[in-house]
């Protein structure tokens, strides 16, 4: 690998858990190899270590030296040719290789070497319900949608909600509930030429009933925790390490939350009494996690949302936390959201999912 590719794999000590977490979405390979002030390797962070170090802290402006590995796996120059036998004894899907100063001089990773793409076994989520809203006019998304209902607008050749569900058939989900009403007939249509593996039942409602109101048509009473998901995004990350956190914390609710970076395009003024200047920042960052509209939701919360009546999935959310109910967070990167509700992110989804598509 060339010395200007190598810097996309490298951290040091003193960036961000955010800068970190910006880095690794960067290098699409989930590690940052952390090196000390002489560019010497000092640990590793994962995607993984990341969610778990804002799981337990929520804290997005500590330094990656508090989540990273201060052990990581490494071989040296001569040893290079132990790479492949090296990561699968060691169960890693990369490591670093270093010269006698312990410095990164190349980096293998168990894909490349092995002449394809490494196969992540998926444990199986089957029996879990996924409920999947349709039913808005996606008015963000005008004109299209006075063509359109938003569930069918493709994504290259496909559409956005068969993409969605694409996602969760890769863990074995085969029961589906879609809440429509806006254009109902036509996702319907699409999904009966389709002829899928998975079933499909449709809620219909008769009137809208915002993001949270249509659950409650469902006639099945659920045994166990489902997904909820809105039908304009995707969310890329592991869907059965995200069930399995909401088992093991003991969530009602587990709200996906996606790192968001804005920047403010200007130098911004810092003033005290009397309009004096105490310092300028040009065009700083701020850091937020905002609600993907994906969660995991037990069965009997189901059953705080009224009957018939307007209900978004926000005021679940404040129902459960007044009746004292536990509600989680489970982080993911700021390119694992791909959000359709606008023109631009259309664009950066295609990009993101490698589509190429003719304009």
């Amino acid at each position: 690998m060339r010395k200007d590719q190598i810097i996309n794999y490298i951290g040091h000590t003193t960036m961000t858990i955010v800068d970190a977490m910006t880095k690794i979405d960067r290098n699409a390979k989930g590690v940052l190899f952390i090196v000390d002030e002489k560019e010497k390797l000092i640990g590793c962070v994962t995607d993984g270590d990341i969610r778990r170090w804002l799981i337990r802290t929520g804290d997005l402006s500590a330094e990656v030296k508090e989540a990273m590995t201060v052990s990581p796996k490494y071989l040296f120059s001569e040893e290079r040719s132990e790479a492949i036998a090296f990561m699968q004894k060691e169960k890693i899907p990369s490591v670093p290789i270093l010269n006698g100063k312990r410095r990164i001089v190349d980096l293998t990773f168990l894909s490349e070497l092995s002449g394809g793409e490494e196969k992540k076994e998926k444990k199986s989520l089957k029996g879990v319900p996924v409920v999947i809203m349709a039913g808005g006019k996606g008015t963000r998304l005008y004109p299209y949608t006075k063509i359109l209902p938003k569930p069918l607008i493709p994504i290259g050749e496909t559409p956005i909600i068969e993409r969605i569900i694409n996602c969760f058939v890769e863990y074995g989900i085969e029961k589906y509930y879609i809440t429509v009403n806006y254009k109902k007939g036509m996702i319907k249509s699409y999904f009966s030429e389709l002829v899928p593996e998975y079933t499909i039942e449709y809620v219909e409602e008769k009137k809208p009933l915002g993001t949270a109101g249509s659950i409650r048509l469902i006639e099945e009473s659920f045994q166990q925790p489902i997904f909820v998901t809105n039908s304009d995004a995707l969310i890329l990350t592991n869907y059965d390490a995200l069930y399995d956190f909401h088992m093991q914390a003991q969530n009602d609710i587990t709200i996906v939350a996606a790192l968001k970076n804005i920047v403010v395009p200007y130098g911004v003024i810092h003033a005290k009494e009397n309009g004096e200047v105490t310092d300028m920042e040009e065009k700083p960052r701020h850091s937020y996690f905002i609600n993907t509209g994906m969660y995991v939701i037990n069965p009997q919360v189901v059953e705080k949302i009224p009957k018939d009546s307007f209900f978004h999935m926000t005021h679940l959310v404040d129902a459960v936390m007044q009746d004292g109910g536990k509600i989680g967070m489970y982080p993911v990167s700021e390119d694992s959201f791909l959000d359709m509700g606008e023109f631009g992110e259309m664009q950066r989804m295609e990009e993101k999912l490698n589509i190429v598509t003719e304009r």
